[in-house]
C-alpha cells in the first residue's frame, strides 16, 4: 500500500465512528456601481424567476448589525470530535459534513477547498493555487505546494514598458495568470491523504454551484467593486450580474452551472479533466484572448510539489509552517524568534511599546525578505536555515531600540546556516491537523473568466518583482513569492495546540505572528486574538499601520495617546489599514476543540461531536 495512503487511513481513525451534531489584501470597501439609465415606462418588467433555494442554509446567521458593524459573536463553536473553520459558514458546513460521513481532515479540508472557490469566487477557485500545511496524529508533517507557475513564454519584458517599468499587465488581462495549481493540489491531497473518492468530496461544490449560494455583504461589496473589471470582462457578467444588467445584492443567490458542469468533470475524469481537453482549450482560448501566452503545454506540465515545512519553536511551543516559493513560514519564524528576546507579556496589546517593538521587529524581517526570498529552484542558495536560526535572530533583536524607530537593512543570514488569500483549518480530536491558504490574488483574479466553464484566472504574476535585479523577478516557469502561511502549532510534548493561517497578501505573517503572540505571551482568547486589532510594517522602513477596532474590543484600539508616543519615537506617518480573516483551531486542556472564524469576513466555525 502507498505509504501516504496508509498515513490517509491513519488520519481516518476515530473519524468513522457516527459523527453526530455537526452542525489581502484589504477587504472590498462598499461602494456603488456607475449609475445606470432608468429604464422607460414602457419596458417590460422582466419576467419573476423562481425563489432559489441555496444549497446551505445561513439562515439566522448574521455578519453585520443595522449601523454596518461586523457582528464578532457566533462566530465559534466548541466540539469534542472534529471541527472546521473557514471564511465562509457554508464552507465550514461542508468540511462537518464530510467528516460526519466518515472522511477524515484531509477529506474535509479537499472539500471545503473545492466549495470555497464557488462561494467565495473572488478570493480562490480552479482557476488558482494554494499550499497547505499537513499534520498527522502520528507526529509527520508535510508541506504541499500547488502554487501558480509563470508560463513557459512569459518573458520579463512583456511586463515592462518602454522606460523599463511595470506597464501593468501582471494585474489584468492574459498575461497576468500563472499557471493554476489548485485542481491539481487539491487531488492531490486526496489521492495521498484522504479516503474518500472525488465524487464524495466534490459533490457539495457541484450542489452549491448548481442550487446557489447567498449573497452576503461582503460578498456583495466584492462583486460591486468589480464592476468596472467585469465591464472590462464581460464574461464575469454572465454569473456575478442579475437580469437588470446589474451586480448582484445581499441577500440574492447566486448560481453557477458552468462551474457545476467543470467541477463534475474534474470529479468524473480527475486531473486531466482540467488540464487537458475542453477545459484547457478554453481556459488557453480565453486567457490568450485577452492577450496572454499560456499553452497546452504549460497546463499539462503542471505539477505539485512536496516539500518539508520549515519549523521551528516558541517558547517551547513547536512551530510548523510554509517553506519557499512563500516566504510566509520562514519569517513568520524569523519574526516570532526575534519577539523571543522580549518579555512582550509583559506589554498591553497594542500600547505604544508593544506596537514599537512588533513594528521593529516587522521591519527586519521584512528587509531580510525582500533581499533573499525567492523560488529555490531558480535561487538555490535562500539561505532558509540562517532566517529561521535563533542565533540570527538574536543579532538582529539586538538592534532595536526600545525608545526609538529606525530604518533597517537586510542582514547576513548566511553566517547562521547549517552546512523557507482566503485559508480555512481543519482539525480531528486524534490530532490531524490542515491548515490550506489558497488564492487568486486581488479580488477576482485577472478578471479573465474562462468562458463556459465559469471560472475567474489568477493574477498571480503580479506576485513577482519586474525589477530585473530581484531574486523575485519575472522567469519562465517560476513560482512567484508567496507570504501564505499556514501554520500548526504544537505544545512541548508534541501534541497540537493550534492551526491556523489567513489572507491578506505581505501581511500574512506578520498577522499570523501576532495571534500566536497573543495567545502564548498575553494568554487571550483564540478569538479576542483574532478578535483585536492587529498592526503591520511591511518593509525595513517605517510603514506602520492599525486596524480600527471592531465593536466590542475599543479596549484595544489604537488611541491618539497612543499615535502621539509613537510619533515621538519616530515613527513618521502612521496610517489605516484592513487584513485578513483569520481562520483558526485551539486544542483544548480538556480535550475538546475549539474552533473560530474572523468577524471580518463571513466565516463561522462548525464542529463534531
Amino acid at each position: 500500500m502507498n505509504v501516504r495512503k496508509s498515513l490517509a487511513l491513519f488520519l481516518t481513525v476515530g473519524m468513522t465512528l457516527s459523527l453526530a451534531s455537526c452542525g489581502q489584501k484589504t477587504p472590498p470597501a462598499q461602494s456603488t456601481p456607475p449609475a445606470q439609465s432608468t429604464p422607460a415606462a414602457s419596458t417590460p418588467a422582466a419576467p419573476e424567476k423562481p425563489v432559489l433555494t441555496p444549497a446551505y442554509s445561513v439562515e439566522g446567521f448574521e455578519t453585520v448589525d443595522s449601523d454596518g458593524n461586523r457582528i464578532t459573536t457566533g462566530r465559534d463553536a466548541t466540539a469534542s470530535r472534529a471541527m472546521a473553520t473557514a471564511s465562509k459558514y457554508e464552507v465550514s458546513q461542508v468540511g462537518a459534513e464530510i467528516m460526519e460521513k466518515g472522511g477524515n481532515a484531509v477529506d474535509a479540508a479537499v472539500a471545503m477547498g473545492f466549495a470555497i472557490g464557488v462561494c467565495e469566487p473572488f478570493t480562490s477557485g480552479l482557476g488558482g493555487g494554494g499550499l497547505a500545511t499537513i499534520h498527522t496524529a502520528d507526529g509527520q508533517d508535510f508541506f504541499v505546494d500547488f502554487r501558480e507557475i509563470a508560463p513557459a513564454a512569459a518573458t520579463l519584458d512583456l511586463y515592462l514598458d518602454a522606460e523599463g517599468k511595470s506597464n501593468g499587465n501582471t494585474v489584468t488581462g492574459g498575461l497576468a495568470s500563472g499557471v493554476p495549481g489548485d485542481v491539481a493540489g487539491l487531488l492531490y491531497l486526496l489521492e495521498n491523504y484522504g479516503t474518500m473518492s472525488r465524487q464524495e468530496v466534490m459533490e457539495p461544490a457541484i450542489r452549491i454551484a448548481t442550487e446557489g449560494f447567498t449573497v452576503s455583504q461582503y460578498c456583495a461589496n466584492a462583486i460591486s467593486d468589480a464592476y468596472e473589471k467585469a465591464v472590462q470582462f464581460p464574461e464575469m457578467q454572465e454569473v456575478y450580474w442579475n437580469d437588470l444588467g446589474l451586480p448582484y445584492e445581499v441577500g440574492d443567490v447566486i448560481t453557477n452551472p458552468d462551474l457545476a458542469k467543470a467541477l463534475q468533470k474534474i470529479a468524473d475524469e480527475g486531473k486531466d479533466g482540467f488540464y487537458k481537453g475542453e477545459i484547457a482549450q478554453a481556459l488557453v482560448d480565453t486567457v490568450n484572448k485577452y492577450g496572454g501566452v499560456m499553452t497546452l503545454d504549460d497546463l499539462a506540465a503542471y505539477e505539485v510539489q512536496v516539500h518539508t515545512p520549515v519549523t521551528s519553536t516558541y517558547r517551547g511551543y513547536k512551530i510548523i509552517s510554509s517553506p519557499p516559493p512563500s516566504s510566509g513560514g520562514t519569517h513568520l519564524i524569523e519574526i516570532l524568534n526575534i519577539l523571543e528576546n522580549f518579555d512582550v507579556g509583559s506589554m498591553k496589546v497594542n500600547s505604544a511599546e508593544y506596537m514599537h517593538l512588533f513594528a521593529e521587529a516587522f521591519k527586519l524581517s521584512y528587509a531580510d525578505r525582500a533581499q533573499y526570498m525567492a523560488d529555490t529552484n531558480f535561487v538555490p542558495n535562500v539561505p532558509l536555515d540562517g532566517l529561521t536560526s535563533k542565533e540570527y535572530a538574536k543579532t538582529r533583536a539586538e538592534m532595536i531600540d526600545l525608545d526609538k524607530a529606525q530604518e533597517f537593512f537586510y542582514g547576513d543570514p548566511t553566517l547562521f546556516e547549517h552546512t523557507d488569500t482566503t485559508h480555512f483549518s481543519v482539525a480531528d480530536v486524534d490530532g490531524n491537523c490542515v491548515a490550506i491558504t489558497k488564492t487568486i490574488n486581488y479580488y477576482f483574479g485577472s478578471g479573465v473568466m474562462v468562458g463556459g466553464w465559469g471560472f475567474m484566472m489568477n493574477n498571480e504574476m503580479d506576485d513577482f518583482s519586474t525589477n530585473p535585479e530581484s531574486v523575485n523577478k519575472v522567469e519562465p516557469g517560476k513560482k512567484p513569492l508567496s507570504s501564505m502561511s499556514p501554520t500548526v502549532v504544537l505544545k512541548e510534548d508534541g501534541s497540537p495546540f493550534m492551526v491556523l493561517g489567513t489572507p491578506g497578501g505581505a501581511r500574512i505573517f506578520a498577522s499570523v505572528a501576532q495571534i500566536i503572540s497573543r495567545v502564548i505571551d498575553s494568554g487571550m482568547s483564540l478569538h479576542d486574538a483574532i478578535s483585536a486589532p492587529k498592526i503591520w510594517n511591511n518593509g525595513g522602513a517605517n510603514n506602520l499601520q492599525y486596524e480600527n477596532a471592531l465593536k466590542g474590543y475599543e479596549e484595544y484600539a489604537v488611541t491618539e495617546e497612543t499615535l502621539a508616543k509613537l510619533g515621538e519615537m519616530e515613527h513618521g506617518d502612521i496610517t489605516t489599514a484592513a487584513s485578513g480573516a483569520v481562520q483558526a483551531i485551539q486544542f483544548m486542556d480538556d480535550g475538546t476543540l475549539y474552533g473560530t472564524a474572523d468577524p471580518r469576513q463571513d466565516g463561522k466555525a462548525v464542529g463534531c461531536n
